[in-house]
């Protein structure tokens, strides 16, 4: 298990697309208070902050526990990083600084360095682990939301300006990239999982992610139009089946019990939009039902845009959108069973559990020390 030279050029394109979403979440944001759509604006800053709250959260647990593990105690300036929504750029500092060392600089030693290169490798790989979960929190928190509202906005207005198109193939860019990263990383980390090699099986649960994804946020996009009340009253009511399914599951995921309870919301939030292994047991039937449940409701409101007389927009869009949204649910669900069924890393391993997506709970395979030099 090395982090390699491809490793690092990765790592480093993750936080350009890190930064490149930020940045273009702040021009639309003030773009719409500029244009005097105040309510767009406010809840465009209102989903950034919500994302980046809860990941400031999870970062700072995280360094707590890993000072603590090293005998350290929790060192003020780590809060005030937090505090300033610096977390995530404090912690891509020091992986890519070490990431650095490792793959361009100890890739000459020879083998009587080789425990100590392993465990360097080690320690950058579980750094970038938990780098690419807290991607992964802020994408759904932040990301799917804020596409979302811009493929409102989009299909309210009629026409959409640079940012608007820039924000939506950013946020379709980010939220491809940490599904797929996270996938990846995980699976590195874990001595005892087996790794997602080859570009097929990558591409066949990035494609499956991003179809299913675009099919069920155009469905919430339409039943947007056709009620607002009933759309954001399903999406609560699937937010809170997500919690009591984690509460279920008696995750244990985190150390603290107020932590423990944020991370079952997050879940329940993330399940809102996609399929979340968070427990290490066998997902199929789970998967299953869950995956019914999002054909049926996205064929519900196909069904009811046609029989209701909405006249919000343009017929042409309804026409297209409709062909869009049941092509990527097909496409989403062809390339789900490609991916359990041919390239899924445990597909040959049938008493196995299932790989869990969040971090299991043992703390050594994350790094023990964070920010020591």
């Amino acid at each position: 298990m090395k982090y390699t030279k491809l490793n690092f050029m990765l790592s480093v394109l993750g936080i350009v697309i890190y930064i490149t979403d930020l940045i273009v979440d702040i021009w639309v944001s003030v773009r719409f208070f500029y244009e005097g759509q105040n309510v767009f604006g406010i809840l465009t800053v209102s989903f950034m902050l919500f994302g980046t709250l809860v990941v400031q959260c999870f970062s700072y647990s995280w360094f707590k526990a890993d000072l603590k593990k090293a005998g350290q105690e929790s060192q003020c300036c780590f809060l005030l990083l937090h505090c300033l929504q610096g977390g995530v750029f404090t912690r891509y500092w020091f992986a890519l600084k070490n990431g650095y060392n490792v793959a361009f600089k100890n890739s000459s030693k020879t083998d009587n360095f080789m425990e100590e290169q392993i465990d360097s490798h080690k320690e950058v790989i579980d750094r970038m682990t938990d780098l690419s979960m807290l991607r992964l929190f802020e994408t759904y928190l932040e990301g799917c939301p804020q596409l979302v509202l811009q493929l409102y906005t989009f299909l309210e207005l009629g026409q959409a300006n640079f940012s608007q198109y820039a924000a939506i193939l950013v946020s379709c860019c980010a939220i491809s990239w940490s599904t797929v990263a996270y996938q990846v990383a995980l699976r590195k980390s874990l001595p005892d999982k087996n790794l997602l090699n080859g570009f097929c099986p990558k591409f066949t649960y990035l494609f499956y992610k991003l179809f299913t994804l675009l099919s069920w946020k155009l469905s919430i996009v339409l039943l947007l139009f056709l009620d607002v009340k009933i759309a954001l009253f399903l999406l609560l009511f699937l937010w809170f089946l997500g919690i009591l399914w984690a509460f279920k599951k008696q995750t244990q995921f985190c150390a603290s019990i107020s932590m423990e309870f944020l991370y079952r919301v997050v879940v329940g939030f993330i399940l809102i939009f996609t399929f979340f292994n968070i427990k290490g047991q066998n997902t199929k039937c789970p998967m299953f039902c869950y995956y019914i449940v999002r054909v049926l409701a996205t064929v519900g409101i196909l069904v009811v845009f046609w029989v209701s007389p909405v006249s919000i927009f343009n017929s042409d869009y309804f026409m297209s959108i409709s062909i869009t949204i049941a092509l990527t649910l097909v496409l989403g669900i062809i390339f789900l069973i490609v991916y359990y069924g041919t390239f899924h890393p445990n597909r040959n391993e049938e008493t196995k559990p299932d790989e869990i997506d969040g971090k299991i709970t043992q703390r050594d395979c994350r790094m023990k020390y964070f920010l020591m030099e």
